[in-house]
């Protein structure tokens, strides 16, 4: 294996931002909690005309509650202390998922108006609704987040994949998003998981922790144990809040390759793969030195003609793949919405949510729905997933 050197970066500060953009910031938060908390508020509390009691202790704890959400995000995110924000994660989770099923809850209204079911009996029944289908989702969605991913398998053809190459299998792991629940032993056991395929390539997507290495070394430290002869790994967006380079240097560390817009050459059979690697897109505006996605300089030196697999954190990422006539992107970010219905937000954003997709006349992208989770310990109708690739000739 052969590889070109990496940069030497240092991390200076942000730019102080405007007061009117804190004050648009507050305002546009405001009206996002206002509606997050009062559309179930009214589902639950108001429309169904409850007696005082019930009206005042459900109006009460929809009044702590977005007191705190907020209290508890910065907190605990934003003074890096994992109790209040494993809380405040779960309570954005749990209010999420009532406010959309309100949401299609007070859709359904219109049916039993159909039906000629009357208040407060109509609205009675929607709030149980609401109520039972959000608990059941809730649970199943936290199973589905803290559970071990399955394997994805997913073959793939490469035109300029020569012979000796055929079949060489990659793992993706992404969005491991190692945080304020301490998930050293599921990470241990994913590990487990990945070495049991046998890849010869594993790759690392970004995303790797929420949190400084000190931080969320413990969690970190099984991936010290994949066997796998190319081991890769790139910045996604959030390393980028805290200590990106530090992470860079740790992956280094414990035997990974960390692609800061660098390339590794995997040979077998006479043939090669280049493996290259970008910061993430929002590296350059990140504050970080010597950051920010440069494929020019990733492929520089590269054998020409050879594949290219890239590794890039967000799938948007795709179109200077394009430009560069890469084979293969990786990349992960999207979670696959995470929990449903949020992908078609991430779609808003980003050309792919999950899956393997075309590109340009030779380009395919793989968008992972990501081995961990972010924040809200949940995956509704978005299943987590190693992906195992197995490359061949077309």
């Amino acid at each position: 294996m052969t590889e070109n050197p990496a940069e030497v970066v240092e991390e200076t500060g942000h730019p102080p931002r405007p007061a009117s953009k804190h004050w648009r910031r507050f305002a546009v938060v405001s009206v996002v909690l206002g509606l997050l908390f009062g559309v179930p508020w009214w589902t639950l509390v108001v429309a169904a005309a409850w007696p005082a009691p019930v009206f005042i202790a459900g109006t009460l704890a929809f009044a702590v509650a977005l007191v705190a959400l907020p209290l508890l995000m910065f907190t605990g995110h934003g003074k890096h202390r994992d109790v209040p924000a494993a809380i405040g994660d779960v309570l954005l989770g749990v209010i999420w998922v009532v406010f959309v099923w309100s949401l299609l809850g007070n859709i359904a209204r219109l049916v039993l108006i159909g039906l000629g079911i009357d208040d407060p009996l109509r609205s009675r029944l929607i709030a149980a609704a609401v109520l039972v289908v959000s608990t059941v989702l809730l649970a199943w969605g936290h199973y589905e987040a803290m559970r071990i991913p399955r394997v994805r398998r997913v073959p793939v053809r490469m035109s300029r994949l020569g012979p000796g190459l055929d079949g060489l299998r990659v793992a993706i792991i992404t969005d491991t998003h190692y945080g304020p629940i301490n998930r050293a032993r599921w990470s241990a056991a994913m590990v487990g998981r990945v070495n049991e395929l046998d890849a010869d390539i594993v790759c690392h997507v970004g995303d790797i922790a929420d949190g400084t290495v000190e931080m969320r070394r413990e969690q970190a430290a099984p991936l010290a144990a994949i066997t796998a002869a190319t081991r890769a790994y790139v910045t996604g967006n959030h390393e980028y809040f805290s200590e990106a380079q530090e992470w860079l240097d740790h992956l280094d560390s414990i035997g990974w390759s960390s692609l800061h817009n660098r390339h590794v050459t995997v040979e077998r059979g006479g043939d090669r793969l280049i493996v290259a690697g970008i910061d993430d897109a929002t590296a350059a505006g990140s504050g970080v030195s010597g950051h920010g996605q440069d494929l020019a300089a990733a492929l520089a030196g590269a054998e020409d003609g050879a594949p290219i697999l890239l590794l890039a954190h967000q799938p948007k990422q795709i179109r200077h793949a394009v430009a560069a006539g890469v084979d293969l992107q990786i990349s992960g970010h999207t979670h696959g919405g995470q929990i449903w219905p949020f992908n078609f937000l991430v779609r808003l954003e980003q050309p792919v949510v999950q899956g393997l997709s075309s590109h340009g006349e030779r380009t395919q992208l793989y968008t992972s729905r990501g081995t961990g989770y972010w924040g809200p310990p949940f995956r509704i109708f978005a299943p987590s997933e190693i992906t195992l690739l197995t490359l061949s000739t077309a």
